[in-house]
């Protein structure tokens, strides 16, 4: 799998196609090669992520998105893991604090 470390250029919502209904958070990255793409921000919460702040990519579509085919990665470079999460933790780059060792 390729993943990209590239910058962010604007973070916004989108919203889904029907029968669905929400706001998706995305973002418009640069990647190294000079191609402008959108990503998808899984996860609650994008509020850690600015303009210029670099994040790693990686490929997966995102059904309910027309057009969205990559997706970040949580807990790398500037865009920060989620905290409390017990369940697919390695989705969302969280530790586990059940055991006490972290």
């Amino acid at each position: 799998m390729v993943e990209y470390r590239s910058p962010t250029l604007i973070a916004r919502v989108r919203t889904p196609k029907k029968p669905n209904s929400a706001l998706r958070k995305v973002a418009r990255v640069l990647l190294t090669n000079r191609r402008r793409i959108n990503a998808y921000l899984p996860g609650i919460g994008q509020n850690s992520l600015q303009k210029h702040s670099n994040v790693l990519v990686r490929g997966g579509r995102i059904k309910d998105l027309p057009g969205m085919k990559y997706t970040m990665i949580r807990g790398k470079f500037d865009f920060v893991a989620l905290q409390g999460r017990e369940n697919a933790r390695s989705k969302y780059g969280s530790k586990c604090y059940k055991r006490g060792k972290y």
